[in-house]
């Protein structure tokens, strides 16, 4: 049997396109040296010397000469008319220098979501998002000209954030905590703060990823998603009714110790008062002081300090048919 010979079409299309492929790869240096042309009206005056590093913008994205889409200085700080007569006066869009007035946050993002807005990644929950309606510009995250930004790297990530984001700081070094500093050996934290949250806007709460807190925390803890058949109205109902995410002195990034927690809802549970188990298999379980009885006087919760969940086993819901109470 005899081999069937390729289309005639199929060699015009190979053809086509490969000419399509070597004019655009013969027209590469020409943009190249055109977009390099426009940059020494700037580079002239900002090179090597210049106190901030300007030049190491063409290690980056924003710097690669080879990309038809590259932004030349003029895209982003203006043609700068003034600026170019006598250097007293600033550039059209001033980003970060000290020694200028900066521009407004509104003028600095336009200048970025010229492109960034539609052509390159949509930024859709931007405008009227947290970020933007508090006047942060993108500049105050990103430095362009720099190859190694730290909020795009997972290990200095945080360092960012924690800038304007003091509190949740301080939360993270707590007893308990997410691991956004554990890290291993020469590798990046476990998580970072864009595991949890779209700094660049989102529908759900808190620029959280997800649409709510639950459809956040169970991108991780799938576990606790359900449906059970027994289900705990304070877990279906909002994750931090019990859990605090950025860090607590308590175990689990529990809001506070067990019994507390737990009555405050359950108050008249087991006894009239609260923290009182004098009803409880055993007798005074918790103590108005909310610590247990020795473990002499009582081995049934030798070595247990979990008080309410020495029982309720299985408080975010149970499958279990007998499981109303959540203890199985």
């Amino acid at each position: 049997m005899k081999y069937l010979r390729p289309m005639p079409v199929l060699y015009a299309f190979a053809f086509f396109f490969g000419a399509a492929n070597f004019g655009q790869a013969a027209d590469a240096p020409a943009q190249t040296a055109a977009s390099l042309e426009r940059d020494k009206v700037c580079t002239k005056c900002h090179n090597e010397s210049w106190p901030k590093p300007i030049l190491s913008i063409y290690q980056t994205r924003h710097g690669n000469r080879a990309d038809a889409r590259t932004p030349n200085c003029q895209n982003c700080h203006g043609a700068s008319d003034a600026h170019l007569q006598s250097p007293v006066n600033s550039p059209d869009v001033v980003f970060g220098a000290k020694s200028r007035k900066l521009s407004s946050y509104e003028a600095r993002n336009n200048a970025c979501l010229a492109c960034h807005e539609t052509q390159v990644r949509p930024r859709a929950n931007w405008s009227g998002s947290q970020h933007e309606t508090r006047g942060v510009a993108c500049t105050s995250c990103h430095d362009i000209h720099t190859p190694n930004m730290k909020v795009m790297n997972k290990a200095t990530q945080a360092e960012v954030c924690y800038e304007c984001h003091k509190t949740q700081r301080a939360q993270t070094h707590r007893l308990s905590t997410h691991p956004l500093a554990i890290t291993g050996i020469g590798s990046p934290p476990k998580m970072v703060c864009s595991d949890c949250h779209n700094p660049h806007g989102s529908t759900g709460p808190k620029l959280l990823v997800k649409q709510s807190v639950n459809e956040t925390c169970y991108t991780c803890h799938a576990e606790k998603r359900g449906p059970f058949l027994w289900e705990h109205a304070p877990v279906v109902d909002d994750c931090t009714n019990c859990h605090t995410p950025h860090g607590s002195t308590n175990q689990a990034l529990l809001k506070m110790r067990s019994p507390w927690l737990c009555q405050q809802c359950h108050s008249g549970d087991h006894a009239a008062a609260v923290r009182s188990g004098a009803n409880l298999p055993g007798g005074n379980v918790t103590t108005l002081g909310g610590r247990l009885p020795l473990a002499s006087q009582n081995p049934q919760i030798q070595g247990n300090a979990r008080f309410c969940l020495n029982c309720h086993v299985l408080i975010h819901g149970s499958n279990h048919p007998a499981g109303s109470k959540f203890q199985r």
